[in-house]
């Protein structure tokens, strides 16, 4: 087996971490090994359908809000110049 170094892990993350191995009896390490068993598990082939609604969730984000066009940006940076 191999060892890794996890570094600069945000204190917030550490914390959730913590808790989440005590509340699962294991030990920080060994909550570790499994979360990243458990998300190589998963297969990760990005379907059309999967893209789809990851942009449908993203357009989602921003209903409601006014939209400027991308070439009224461009034209106004351009402007500024």
């Amino acid at each position: 087996m191999a060892d890794i170094v996890l570094r600069n892990l945000e204190d917030h993350l550490k914390e959730k971490l913590r808790l989440r191995a005590a509340r699962n009896q294991r030990s920080m390490n060994a909550e570790l090994r499994e979360i990243v068993s458990a998300a190589l598990a998963q297969p990760r082939g990005s379907s059309k359908v999967d893209l789809k609604r990851l942009a449908a969730d993203i357009r989602g984000l921003s209903a409601g809000r006014r939209q400027t066009p991308s070439e009224d940006l461009l034209r106004e940076s351009r402007n500024q110049r």
